[in-house]
């Protein structure tokens, strides 16, 4: 399962979303976590409005099942949502290895609902029509 942190310094969470310079993406399984790629952003990244600039980043993200961020505005909570990404704020600058070593605690054991859902992000569940439908004898 990938997951995503914003962050200014690819060390902690400390980054809103939209301002945020930098987003690391990381790969968690219950065996452990490896580094997949740091994303940089530049350019004007404070608050005012452009929601384009958001585009980029939610590109970043696509593939990810969680968000990690200090602060998130609702429009572009709604936004990383609807493609489903299950976005979380941390309430103060955590370290990413902190976070991915107790995310990876939680894979070894019954994760909670919303992370299994998270974690079928990818996973495409066809059902067979004929199984689906009522059989009327």
């Amino acid at each position: 399962m990938k997951v995503a942190f914003s962050t200014q310094d690819k060390q902690r969470v400390d980054a809103h979303f939209g301002w945020a310079k930098n987003i690391a993406v990381y790969d968690v399984t219950p065996e452990g976590y490896a580094f997949v790629e740091n994303f940089e952003f530049g350019g004007k990244l404070e608050e005012d409005g452009d929601e384009d600039k958001l585009a980029p980043k939610l590109e970043a993200i696509k593939d990810c099942a969680i968000l990690y961020v200090a602060a998130i505005g609702g429009s572009a909570a709604a936004r990383v949502v609807a493609v489903k990404i299950h976005p979380i704020k941390v309430p103060a600058p955590e370290p990413i290895l902190d976070i991915l070593e107790k995310l990876q605690d939680v894979l070894k054991g019954t994760p909670p609902p919303w992370l299994r859902k998270a974690l079928q992000k990818g996973i495409e569940i066809h059902f067979d029509e004929d199984e689906s439908e009522a059989k009327h004898g």
